[in-house]
């Protein structure tokens, strides 16, 4: 053995000791990362309940609820959460920031509520409301949705967790048997409930029971009347164009222990049984830098589950992009809908008011001219 050698072995010896102990630090990290987001879950697949509601609806594609949009569409990069800060900040004084759902399987009720709470605030800024929205309460949403917006409903929806989409989509347009329930509600007192804040007890009581008589009936009063199923990618253009926002329910899971790359997507992996929420969609031919086709995902487990870039820079942290044929992928699995007021008018909406740092003026001039 030549002098140095015994050195270079134990150096080697540590190396290698270090390495594995990292890589099981890594992989433990990793691992404990999945269990924690697989709790966040919640979305229990139902066909047959769907295709119930959507047979109870005289237009149920939004291809035909949504004819208006459909037919007048601009590929316009839009970015609904905008008017979702404005309305936080005019009501709350702070920005709007992803909601969390904590370690319950309610993610249905937060992709419709939040998919509510951001349809009023463009309503607000499109003069069609007097004032910015409240936000919305999930915990009538959730257990409406797991007992009379169910298909059949049930008095008693079980201590299990989870719900589906046509079932929150029958709930919050009030459509259940029963026509004097089902609605939305807010963060704020109702008789002697306080949903100011969330609750996860209070979720899995209603999710068992149903939210009390009196509680669903005051829920009547906030119809999203307007519900259609979204299958396609054009109807998601369409209906995201126009400021109707989509909660996507499928099992198309995403690379949540990756980074998001420069354009603020992830890439997809494993499955989701999950439910969240489409608040922004672009287009690649409004763009001259590889900026490609997508979605942007708004998210229900809070802001610091996923890092990496953003695009725009005022994205949302807790969202991120997905490619146009992830997004087809989840929605043809026929639980998606769009959610609007009264009906789904194609509007106009003002494109400009905010100016992203990452586009260009070349690109300005473009969605311009297409929304003109």
């Amino acid at each position: 053995m030549r002098r140095g050698d015994s050195h270079w072995t134990w150096s080697a010896i540590t190396f290698v000791i270090f390495t594995a102990t990292l890589g099981t630090f890594v992989s433990r990290y990793v691992s404990r990362l999945a269990d924690t987001l697989e709790s966040n879950y919640g979305y229990v697949p139902n066909p047959e309940g769907t295709k119930e509601f959507l047979a109870e609806l005289a237009e149920p594609r939004f291809a035909q609820a949504g004819r208006d949009c459909m037919e007048n569409v601009k590929r316009v990069d839009t970015f609904l959460y905008r008017y979702a800060d404005e309305a936080h900040r005019a009501v709350y004084g702070t920005p709007f920031v992803a909601w969390n759902q904590g370690s319950a399987g309610t993610c249905v009720s937060f992709g419709w509520g939040v998919g509510s709470y951001i349809g009023q605030a463009v309503d607000w800024k499109q003069g069609e409301r007097p004032k910015p929205p409240l936000l919305v309460a999930t915990e009538p949403i959730y257990g409406g949705s797991r007992t009379l917006g169910r298909m059949p409903p049930v008095t008693f929806g079980g201590w299990s967790d989870g719900s589906y989409g046509g079932a929150a989509a029958r709930w919050v347009a009030g459509r259940c048997r029963d026509k004097e329930v089902g609605g939305i509600l807010y963060r704020e007192k109702v008789g002697e409930f306080d949903l100011s804040s969330y609750s996860i007890p209070l979720s899995r009581q209603w999710g068992a029971y149903g939210p009390p008589r009196d509680v669903a009936v005051a829920a009547a009063k906030t119809r999203a009347v307007a519900v259609a199923q979204v299958t396609t990618w054009d109807e998601l253009a369409a209906a995201i164009t126009s400021g109707y926002c989509v909660p996507v329910c499928s099992n198309v899971g995403f690379e949540a222990t990756s980074t998001r790359d420069k354009f603020g997507a992830l890439p997809r992996g494993g499955s989701w049984s999950h439910c969240m929420c489409v608040v922004a969609i672009r287009f690649a031919s409004n763009h001259t830098d590889g900026t490609p086709d997508g979605a942007l995902v708004l998210n229900s487990w809070g802001t610091s589950w996923v890092k990496g870039p953003r695009w725009p820079e005022d994205q949302p942290e807790g969202s991120f992009w997905a490619s146009k044929a992830d997004i087809e992928a989840i929605l043809r699995q026929g639980d998606s809908f769009a959610i609007g007021g009264v009906a789904f008018e194609f509007r106009e909406l003002n494109h400009l008011e905010w100016m992203q740092p990452a586009i260009t003026k070349r690109e300005i001039a473009l969605n311009h001219s297409l929304a003109l």
